[in-house]
């Protein structure tokens, strides 16, 4: 029988869909899930105690993210803070108009909110991606900016499946007055945000933090307004008692990777160049995404005559985990909607992403393991 675990153990390629939680976050989650319990928006010491732990993760995340404390809140998850950064921004400029417009390559959170909101009457425009994923930037300020009035505009940071950065401060620029959602979940702790948006959304599973956490950065004086119904606490962004030991360790993660972030963004650049070069010489194999304008960890590739699923299974057998299809979809078999959007194969797709660990002997058993995998299975679907 094979060895399930290949020659060094394991190999975690799947940092894209979740960053194993950083030193720093299981210190900082271990000391405070200890200390701090008590509802921090109560008057007594206890609750004092956890209003100044909350406070502090707040103004670490702000540091590290560019922004003021009082634009932070923590959310649930990444998604549910893409909810609610676009929606509130929908409700707070209803009275200009009911257009929302988005990229096509957003991700699901984004497109599944705008589906919402035509439901319930808005009007959303679609704008077209080019065969590298990147948004047309002249096409999606046209749209906002000419016709019927714009609520908003959505726009990731960087791509989710094939890691393409967005020209996100370019299109701001050209916005004028419009407001902007930006879509940072990819992308935050890896590289710097962008300028110029009104709302942005985070996830702090996807840098090292614990899983369900969330960001969710309003501007000061933007129009924005509740979406959902409110409780009894102050903010009006609150989605009720926060985890106060979650967000003081996302904040503790957030920090060390952004301390890191120079030497892990050089390094890992270098190793996805790798495995693009590599991989390119496979035959019948089509690399997507920019080459260099890029997330710095993450590479898709798409293998012709084979199904992403089997490749996942048999990399899996051999030890390597990575992921296939859409980052959200995958687990029900629908092709990515990113892929179809660049008009690239939608089957026979692989993301790799690497974590902060990833060493280059890693690397290397994947590209020596690849070649083989892809023959192996061409050859039992009698292709070859």
């Amino acid at each position: 029988m094979a060895d399930d675990t290949g020659p060094a153990g394991p190999t975690y390629l799947d940092a894209a869909s979740s960053e194993p939680l950083h030193p720093a976050a299981r210190e900082a989650l271990h000391a405070a899930a200890d200390a701090v319990h008590a509802d921090p928006r109560r008057g007594h010491r206890a609750g004092r105690e956890a209003r100044l732990v909350l406070d502090n993760a707040r103004a670490a995340t702000a540091q590290c993210l560019g922004v003021r404390p009082d634009e932070v809140t923590f959310t649930p998850s990444g998604t549910h803070a893409v909810h609610l950064g676009l929606l509130g921004l929908l409700r707070g400029r209803a009275r200009v108009g009911g257009r929302l417009v988005v990229g096509a390559a957003e991700h699901s959170a984004v497109l599944n909110t705008a589906r919402w909101h035509e439901d319930a009457g808005g009007e959303v425009v679609e704008v077209g991606v080019d065969r590298t994923g990147r948004v047309d930037a002249d096409a999606l300020v046209a749209a906002a900016t000419q016709g019927p009035p714009t609520a908003a505009v959505a726009l990731q940071s960087a791509n989710h499946e094939v890691g393409t950065v967005q020209p996100v401060a370019e299109v701001a620029r050209r916005l004028g007055d419009v407001p902007l959602l930006l879509d940072a979940c990819a992308s935050a702790g890896r590289l710097a945000l962008p300028e110029g948006w009104t709302v942005a959304a985070a996830s702090a599973h996807k840098w090292g933090g614990p899983a369900g956490i969330g960001v969710l950065l309003v501007r000061k004086g933007a129009r924005w307004r509740a979406p959902y119904p409110v409780d009894d606490r102050a903010e009006e962004r609150s989605t009720g008692f926060e985890n106060v030991p979650a967000a003081l360790a996302a904040a503790a993660a957030l920090q060390a990777v952004v301390a890191e972030r120079a030497e892990t963004v050089t390094r890992q650049h270098a190793l996805v160049a790798r495995i693009r070069d590599a991989v390119a010489r496979i035959p019948d194999v089509d690399v997507v995404g920019d080459p260099e304008e890029r997330l710095p960890h993450l590479v898709t590739f798409s293998c012709l005559y084979l199904d992403g699923e089997s490749l996942v299974t048999e990399l899996d057998r051999l030890g390597f985990a990575v992921a296939s299809g859409s980052a959200c979809t995958s687990s029900v078999l629908e092709p990515s909607h990113v892929l179809a959007a660049m008009g690239a194969l939608t089957h026979g797709n692989v993301r790799v992403s690497l974590t902060r660990a990833t060493t280059e002997a890693e690397v290397e058993r994947f590209l020596t393991a690849l070649p083989e995998v892809v023959a192996r299975l061409r050859a039992q679907a009698g292709i070859g």
